[in-house]
Order: structure tokens, then C-alpha cells, then sequence
């Protein structure tokens, strides 16, 4: 997937600390830029810098200011509102991606994108939206779909990290399976207990390969392997049953 330079821009934000949450989602989620069209005053001792974490460092600090005029003329430019006004006739607010489609609509554009985020109250004009490339939304409840501008702002962040976040920080990959052959004994093992149990003979067939499809999509560890292969071998020394002797590597 093409990884382009998405900015982060905030068109005349009334609320200092909505654009310090905004600062930090650009840096949660690796956006190139925060860009300020009429903002606020952003005091270092205010709510911006309070509510930008470690963005208080470098995002914030460092965001440009510019003009609407600019920011379209060297953007490409997505505007993010909650209330889309969807008509097939206008030229204005038509069609709409959804937040969850962004990132693969994004992954071909040439040059540097913009998400375009609007006032608190209003969002942005229909003047402005009409300069946009395109327009965003982020589906919700049809009782009440407007969210704060920087709920707003981190959920379209969110969305974008397959294009900006380049080392993932989930944990790595540590799960081990059982080995074929401690597999293999536990399946002997409810093959016994399923006799020990006196599960009708013509329905064992039928039970043991409905255990090794749960086996297979269960991926056990060898501790669970070894935990499952004694259970199964005390419940056939409680059926009555005689099982083979205790084999290494039960453990219930």
C-alpha cells in the first residue's frame, strides 16, 4: 500500500483543547503534519499544551497556520463532517466515504493529503466543503451522529494507521502449539474416555472428528494439550474404564 504524507488540518477551532487532542492523535498515529487555519490562541501554559501529551513537544509546537485558499491549493484536501447531506443531484456534499474506507481510498493519492476538520458547533461551510477533494464521514447513530471535533479528528487518525503507522506496537506473535504427537495422544485420550463414557459406538467416529475440527481451529498450546490429554485420562479411571497407563506429559 502506498504510504502518502497525510496532515492533520483545523479549521478555526474555538476550543484550545480540542486542538491539543487533535495534536496527539497526530502523533498517536504518525500524521505528517497539524496544520491551523485561524486558530485559537494556544498558550503554552493553556489546555492545548495540557491536553497534547508528549505532542506538547514537537506536534504542537510545531504546527503551521495558513489560509483556507492555502491549505486547498497544496492539499489534497478530505473534509471530515458528521451530517453529509447525501444527494445524487449536488455537486457539493456527493458521494462520501466512510471513516472505515479512508485508508484505501487514500493509499494511491499522489502528494500530500489533508483531512479537513471544522468548527465546533458548525463544522464546515458548504463554501468550504465545496473546495474539498472529497468528503469524509464517520458512521454513527442517525439519533445523534456529531461528535466532538477531537473525538472526531483521533477516530479518522485511527483509520488512517495502516497508512501512517509504520511499526505497529501490538505484541509480537508468541503462541506456540502443541507438537503433532501430544495432538495426536489427546485424540487417543477422548477416543478412550468416549468409550469409557459408552458414547454409542456408531457416533464415535462422528464425535472425534467434530473434537479434531475444534482441535485445529483452537491451535492448543502444549500446556493445554498436556492439561486436556490428563482430564480425558481421570475421567476414563472414573467411568470404570481401564485406561493404558499414565504416559509422560499428562497433566491435569
Amino acid at each position: 500500500m502506498t504510504r502518502p504524507d497525510v496532515a492533520v488540518a483545523v479549521v478555526d477551532a474555538e476550543t484550545p483543547g480540542n486542538v491539543g487532542t487533535i495534536a496527539r492523535a497526530v502523533k498517536n498515529f504518525d500524521l505528517a503534519d497539524l496544520l491551523l487555519v485561524d486558530p485559537p490562541d494556544l498558550d503554552p501554559d493553556g489546555e492545548a499544551y495540557g491536553f497534547a501529551g508528549q505532542a506538547r513537544e514537537d506536534v504542537l509546537p510545531s504546527a503551521r497556520e495558513l489560509s483556507f485558499d492555502d491549505l486547498v491549493a497544496e492539499y489534497h484536501t478530505v473534509a471530515c463532517t458528521a451530517v453529509t447531506n447525501e444527494d445524487a443531484t449536488s455537486h457539493v456534499r456527493y458521494p462520501v466515504i466512510e471513516a472505515p474506507d479512508l485508508a484505501d481510498r487514500l493509499a494511491g493519492v499522489e502528494g500530500p493529503v489533508a483531512v479537513v476538520f471544522g468548527r465546533e458547533r458548525v463544522g464546515l461551510t458548504n463554501d468550504e466543503l465545496a473546495l474539498c477533494d472529497e468528503i469524509c464521514a464517520i458512521p454513527a447513530s442517525g439519533d445523534y451522529p456529531s461528535l466532538n471535533l477531537g473525538q472526531a479528528a483521533t477516530v479518522i487518525c485511527y483509520e488512517l494507521r495502516d497508512l501512517t503507522v509504520a511499526d505497529s506496537q501490538l505484541p509480537a506473535e508468541t503462541h506456540e502449539r502443541a507438537a503433532p504427537d501430544a495432538i495426536a495422544r489427546l485424540h487417543d485420550r477422548f477416543g478412550d474416555y468416549l468409550a469409557a463414557i459408552d458414547h454409542p459406538e456408531e457416533k464415535r467416529a462422528k464425535a472425534g472428528r467434530m473434537f479434531r475440527r475444534v482441535l485445529g481451529r483452537a491451535d492448543p498450546t502444549p500446556r493445554e494439550a498436556r492439561t486436556l490429554t490428563g482430564l480425558f485420562r481421570r475421567g476414563t479411571l472414573h467411568a470404570g474404564e481401564s485406561a493404558p497407563d499414565s504416559e509422560e506429559g499428562d497433566d491435569a
